[in-house]
């Protein structure tokens, strides 16, 4: 079977090596891909978001299984396109997409559907949002409406910085049309809970929970990144939690979607905190969120691609998941300055057995790997308990070597603390 991988970071490398374990898969294209991935399958010079030329790739080259990792294309309705030429897919249609392609969208519905999340206002005048901050709750929360690469939410802890966020979305638009419409929500506070959700719109399987870590200094300090790793099974989320998460969040956000003509098949992304007020949910994403991917699926004992295709032909209750009884954790090794800026191009030497060392940001220049990017690498291990693999990580972390890396030494401490 020919089968295609559309993204390039550290998520697409997971999801491809674990796709590698399918006998039936016989080619496999990444597109754009990255120096890392190169090792494992055929990366194709055409970026995530240029729909046409990816549906033409996939048609001559006679693509039988297309798997669209990323929210860019997603929103942009990849999806769709390749199968209007008849190829099936792994990810959620334009409509179904909006769940995470608009906070806005996304929010309503949760109020329509009474799905428990944080209270919020939304605006499309600057001057109306800055007047409700004069007696908002501090801290606040400020988001862009749109796509903004993970980086669209920020946590004010002053009223300043509150107006400064607004200004920043609105005025100067750092965030380009994402920042035409934002949302302005309540300060949760508890324990955060990652959750990924296999669903074809009929049946819903959540993953194993994970903890992801964003802020970039130990400590849980400094500026919010795309993620600097994460563990898995998070031990916030009981069995108890989970029923209460399935019952209240994850059935009533399927059948909503599906109240809406919109239909969700794929991975949803479920955002959870753990208030004293019960689980809430704080946001959606329309895939595998990264770094969560690189260790929930490392636990994965059942055949993904086979998965995969279940859901795309709405069969999801068939198929066979079953995750295996252990734990994971994920160190990012970042280039020094990230999620400012950094240098890149310095070769990177990896350990002889890197199975598990998931590259995002490389390349090869000269049939060398060297860095190429602000998250480099994401050094995942697995073991029969969580101390035992935030350890065997670190000793991982220790053996790979490249200038200016930079990783979190904090990896997990909280979840250990739980575990106490």
């Amino acid at each position: 079977m020919k089968v295609m991988v559309i993204g390039g970071g550290g998520r697409e490398h997971a999801i491809v090596k674990k796709i590698k374990e399918n006998s039936n898969v016989t080619e496999l294209f990444v597109l754009p891909g990255n120096g890392g991935i190169a090792q494992d399958a055929v990366c194709v010079d055409i970026a995530a978001n240029e729909v046409e030329k990816i549906v033409a790739f996939a048609v001559e080259s006679k693509i039988e299984f297309a798997v669209v990792a990323p929210d860019d294309p997603l929103v942009l309705g990849v999806v769709d396109a390749l199968e209007n030429v008849g190829i099936p897919c792994f990810g959620p249609n334009k409509r179904a997409a909006i769940l995470e392609g608009s906070k806005v969208f996304s929010k309503n519905l949760m109020k329509k559907y009474n799905i428990p999340t944080a209270q919020y206002e939304v605006f499309d005048d600057m001057s109306k949002a800055l007047e409700y901050l004069e007696t908002a709750p501090i801290p606040t929360v400020i988001k862009a409406d749109g796509l903004a690469l993970g980086k669209g939410v920020v946590i004010a802890e002053t009223r300043e910085a509150a107006q400064a966020a607004v200004r920043s979305m609105m005025e100067d638009k750092i965030f380009g049309a994402s920042g035409d419409h934002i949302v302005i929500e309540e300060f949760l506070t508890g324990p955060e809970v990652s959750v990924l959700a296999f669903t074809d719109g009929k049946t819903m399987i959540p993953m194993v929970s994970s903890m992801d870590h964003k802020r970039a200094l130990d400590g849980d300090q400094g500026l919010n990144t795309g993620g600097m790793g994460t563990i898995a099974p998070n031990p916030y989320y009981t069995d108890e939690i989970a029923a209460e998460c399935m019952e209240n969040i994850f059935l009533p956000t399927m059948e909503a979607m599906n109240q809406e003509d919109r239909t969700f098949k794929g991975c949803l992304y479920f955002g959870l905190m753990l208030t004293s007020n019960g689980p809430k949910t704080i946001e959606y994403n329309c895939r595998f969120g990264d770094p969560e991917t690189q260790v929930v699926l490392p636990l994965l004992e059942s055949d993904l691609l086979a998965i995969m295709q279940h859901i795309a032909k709405g069969t999801l209750a068939e198929a066979e998941v079953t995750f295996g009884d252990k734990a994971a954790c994920c160190v990012i090794m970042a280039s020094n300055g990230y999620p400012g800026k950094y240098e890149t191009g310095f070769p990177i030497t990896l350990p002889e057995n890197s199975n598990q060392i998931y590259v995002a940001g490389a390349k090869i220049k000269d049939g060398v790997l060297v860095t190429g990017g602000g998250r480099v690498l994401g050094v995942t291990e697995v073991a029969d308990s969580l101390e035992e693999a935030i350890a065997k990580a670190y000793e991982t972390v220790k053996t790979v070597k490249f200038e200016n890396a930079y990783y979190r030494n904090d990896i997990g401490k909280k979840a250990l603390a739980a575990e106490v």
